[in-house]
């Protein structure tokens, strides 16, 4: 009997620091309107000093195992996505393994920027269909707020710290992940990247090009929802719920356009958490699933574009 991987529980963590872009007004040459014109959004969360990316997981993940009613040695397997990990190395996956107390899992880092949630979740869909593991705390965690320069007024209005995490289990059921497919094209990488690195021994800023950003994500993300769905045998009527990485409003809209679908069938959460990179999918998801938004049998398509040029969607039957 095959085995497919099912989503049993989501949860998410935000910083209790927020800035809104009246704040921002009183730094950068900037205003709300314009902000909110441009992206959707309205504030960001930004961590705390003393607060690093392995802490937000570790919230995120211990909310998620909460919901799940399972313990933190029942997971084989954590998957981190960030792009903001804590040091070089280790990998920051084994820093939220310890502050667990998961010690029954093997844990690893992925780095696909914004769509870091969706390549994780894809590889933990893999390993649970191949016997290996059960039970996988899948978490998108960043703080951004660290690569942002402050200064500049074209990329420091639209980034934010967060997390969010799920708990994939293998079922045999006919539900979960229905379909995945997962691209890059590192052609693209001059486009959306960070100015540091082992290159010259800096961590760098946040550098983008905005207008490609958004012509390559409304383009490369709607065609990979629809590849995924025909994977699934599924169209576009099909979907009772688009979760997208939340970057900017205005992408978000394109692509929905593109997709015929109806504003209520996607989630947007962008306005209250800014882009958050990999942490912004199962953010939205979480927020989704806390408001009753997801049934039992619904469609629901995750899908995502980031540095690299990454990108990627997932269809799951919830």
């Amino acid at each position: 009997m095959a085995i497919n991987s099912k989503i049993i529980a989501t949860g998410s963590y935000l910083p209790e620091k927020f800035l809104t872009n009246f704040d921002l007004e009183k730094s950068v040459e900037t205003t709300d309107s314009w902000i909110v014109e441009r992206t959707g959004i309205k504030k960001r969360h930004i961590a705390a000093e003393n607060e690093l990316t392995s802490d937000i997981a570790t919230k995120a993940a211990q909310s998620a195992l909460t919901k799940a009613g399972i313990s933190a040695n029942e997971i084989d397997m954590i998957v981190l996505a960030t792009t903001t990990p804590d040091l070089t190395f280790p990998a920051t996956a084994t820093t939220v393994q310890a502050k667990l107390g998961a010690n029954h899992a093997f844990a690893f880092d992925i780095q696909a920027v914004c769509s870091g949630f969706v390549y994780a979740i894809s590889v933990a869909d893999n390993f649970i269909k191949s016997g290996q593991v059960k039970n996988v705390l899948v978490i998108g965690a960043d703080t951004l707020s660290r690569i942002v320069d402050w200064t500049d007024r074209n990329t420091c209005v639209l980034f934010g710290d967060g997390a969010g995490a799920v708990i994939l289990q293998a079922t045999t059921e006919d539900r979960g992940i229905i379909a995945s497919n997962l691209h890059s094209d590192g052609s693209l990488n001059s486009i959306l990247k960070t100015s540091g690195g082992t290159s010259n021994q800096k961590t760098g800023f946040i550098e983008m090009s905005g207008k490609e950003v958004f012509k390559h994500a409304v383009e490369k993300m709607s065609k990979s929802v629809l590849s995924a769905l025909e994977q699934a045998g599924l169209t576009t009527k099909d979907i009772d719920l688009l979760v997208p990485h939340q970057a900017n409003a205005r992408i978000l809209n394109a692509v929905a356009t593109r997709l015929d679908l109806d504003s209520e069938k996607v989630i947007m959460t962008v306005e209250n958490h800014a882009n958050t990179s990999a942490a912004s999918i199962p953010l939205a998801l979480d927020f989704a699933n806390s408001q009753n938004r997801i049934k039992s049998g619904d469609i629901v398509v995750l899908e995502a574009l980031g540095g690299g040029l990454t990108w990627g969607s997932v269809v799951v039957r919830w």
